[in-house]
């Protein structure tokens, strides 16, 4: 059997999918071309509100795999809204590549959820998403919530749940058990190793020179500074810790300025500007121990990089990937989210088991993240995209190259 064509629906390059994108590249059983929907981030640097400025990162995110970028004529370019991917090509272009199943990421985007309903019955339709059901909402309002995104996911095969508050939420779409398939979040693990202790070294360089000691405990954070990450509770709630414990803050965004201002006069709380992605390994390593006290987020990628680093966390209940990821008292703690009294106790028992016991759980941290890694992702996906193959299955369409590699 032919390798099988998928056709991947995404709309810009983004750092934590193109490891999975290569990934999926050396599989010997797929043949995997990218479809960015939105044109206009095809020069690599986006503007992004969270952190108050354009962005560009300094991995290669086109490198390993196929790619083209379709046409977008939407009026305000955007993935935040429903009008602001309009590609009215998108669906010509993959039936001329000769696409034998289709991976979407992300249905509220109009040519997204066109691609949906045009492909579904004609070849496989794959969907790839993290949202989970941690935010509540009123009955009524999940009533239409739930209504409406049943209609949506009937016109997907196969959704792949990137862990179990994803499948949970798939589950109560309407996806049938049997088509619910855990593809594991992931970030490219090794890029967060240290072999050669460059990145311990970054590390305590930084440490010295923000004026740290060489044995304090360190609680790191390392995001947007937006509401949704709500680095001010963890602010709070390390008020209320010993004064040899240090916080820093590594980031840039709309709080960073009361940020600053209530931490004034505090000799144990730092601040870094936003880093780019060749730097993180070595920001993880600034601390001992990572904190992400967001009040609602779909996964939490970043605490997947903080483990690979070999660095335990405490996250909140509403951080999506919490429930998969960290095991309490052995790679982590999760505290509720919102409550600071709840983090500050956290906090306390970062500092009460020790050095020497942290060190233990961010070996179990590294340890843990393993099994969360792109490899295994690619597998799954490819493994449920050849189960899911009809025998003797050909392109319908016309094929042709991809015009970028």
């Amino acid at each position: 059997m032919t390798k099988l064509r998928l056709a991947i629906v995404s709309t810009h390059p983004i750092q934590y999918y193109a490891p999975l994108f290569r990934a999926l590249a050396s599989n010997q059983d797929v043949v995997p071309c990218v479809f960015y929907t939105w044109s206009q981030s095809a020069a690599g640097r986006q503007f992004d509100p969270g952190f108050g400025g354009s962005v560009q990162w300094d991995i290669p995110l086109l490198d390993g795999y196929q790619y083209e970028f379709v046409d977008n004529v939407a009026k305000r370019p955007s993935s935040s809204h429903f009008r602001g991917i309009v590609n009215p090509s998108l669906i010509s272009t993959i039936e001329s590549w000769g696409a034998e199943a289709i991976l979407i990421y992300g249905w509220s985007l109009s040519s997204h959820l066109r691609a949906m309903r045009h492909f579904k019955g004609k070849i496989p339709v794959f969907f790839r998403g993290d949202s989970t059901l941690l935010d509540h909402n009123s009955i009524w309002r999940n009533a239409l919530r739930r209504a409406f995104l049943t209609w949506v996911y009937r016109h997907v095969d196969v959704a792949f749940a990137v862990g179990r508050n994803s499948a949970d939420y798939f589950r109560w779409c309407g996806v049938p058990e049997s088509r619910v398939v855990l593809a594991p979040h992931s970030v490219d693990n090794e890029r967060f190793t240290d072999l050669s202790g460059a990145s311990d070294a970054q590390a305590a360089l930084w440490r010295e020179q923000l004026g740290i000691p060489t044995h304090a405990l360190v609680l790191l954070f390392a995001a947007k500074f937006i509401s949704k990450k709500d680095p001010l509770l963890l602010l709070d709630a390390f008020f209320g810790t010993a004064d040899d414990v240090h916080l820093v803050f590594v980031g840039s965004g709309p709080l960073e300025s009361e940020l600053r201002g209530r931490a004034a006069g505090r000799n144990n709380i730092h601040f870094m500007p936003m880093q780019n992605q060749r730097a993180m390994p070595a920001v993880y390593r600034l601390g001992d121990v990572f904190v992400l006290p967001s009040r609602s987020e779909t996964w939490g990628l970043a605490m997947n990089e903080a483990m690979a680093s070999g660095r335990c966390v405490i996250a909140g209940s509403k951080v999506g990937g919490a429930r998969d990821l960290i095991d309490p008292g052995t790679n982590g703690w999760v505290f509720e989210s919102g409550q600071r009294d709840d983090l500050r106790r956290a906090l306390r028992l970062a500092r009460t088991v020790g050095s020497a016991a942290l060190r233990r759980m961010g070996l179990a941290a590294r340890l843990s993240i393993a099994d969360w890694s792109t490899d295994v992702a690619a597998k799954k996906i490819a493994e449920s995209l050849t189960r899911f193959r009809r025998p003797g299955q050909v392109a319908p369409y016309r094929r042709r190259g991809p015009r970028a590699s």
